[in-house]
């Protein structure tokens, strides 16, 4: 029984990375299960519904996946700093290094995403519950940053959804300029933070 558990595991993983791929190189609309089987070596696409319940099904585990890995690439740099001006320094720079290090799983996501895919199904283009607890995270750490006086005055909740679009939209730019300096660009959107405004 824990073969055939540890089998099925395995298995799952195989098509959602086989998913992860399709759809980040080919797009969401291309990304058939005949495509998706092809890729993960699969002898038809009945082994794809035998593990998932249709397509939607599968497109949620690849944004709960890409979504998981993500964090714990985050979680694990987040938490070597203390204080709320190296927390979100470090938010900043490890989740542009995550993009630019994993494009296809970026690509896989936001198609993923845009499609509905989002876990629980909300069909919202994307901003579903984990877009909105990734704002209420960084509000929280900006406004603790303006209690400790690391940062100046603004609306944390409005500077905290300018970051996360400034990070969401680094994955564009890039495809757009592959040469794109992300070093630079994080150290640029931390000093935003910083001086916005000047503190009193």
């Amino acid at each position: 029984m824990q073969a055939k558990t540890f089998t099925e595991t395995a298995r799952r993983a195989q098509i959602v990375r086989a998913a992860i791929e399709t759809i980040g190189e080919l797009g969401y609309a291309k990304a058939s299960f005949g495509q998706i089987a092809k890729r993960a070596g699969l002898s038809s696409t009945g082994m794809i519904s035998y593990h998932f319940d249709g397509k939607a099904d599968l497109i949620a585990e690849v944004v709960r996946d890409v979504l998981t890995t993500s964090l714990a690439y985050m979680r694990e740099r987040i938490d070597a700093v203390d204080g709320p001006a190296a927390e979100l320094r470090v938010y900043i720079e490890s989740n542009l290094a995550f993009i630019a290090e994993h494009p296809i799983e970026l690509t896989a996501l936001l198609e993923s995403l845009r499609h509905g895919g989002a876990p629980g199904g909300e069909a919202d283009g994307g901003t579903g519950e984990w877009y909105h607890g990734a704002i209420d995270v960084l509000e929280v750490c900006l406004r603790e940053g303006q209690r400790t006086g690391d940062f100046g005055r603004f609306d944390p909740r409005v500077m905290a959804i300018t970051i996360r679009q400034a990070i969401d939209g680094f994955h564009t730019e890039s495809i757009r300029r592959p040469g794109i300096d992300v070093a630079a660009y994080a150290a640029e959107l931390v000093r935003i933070v910083e001086r916005a405004p000047a503190h009193d």
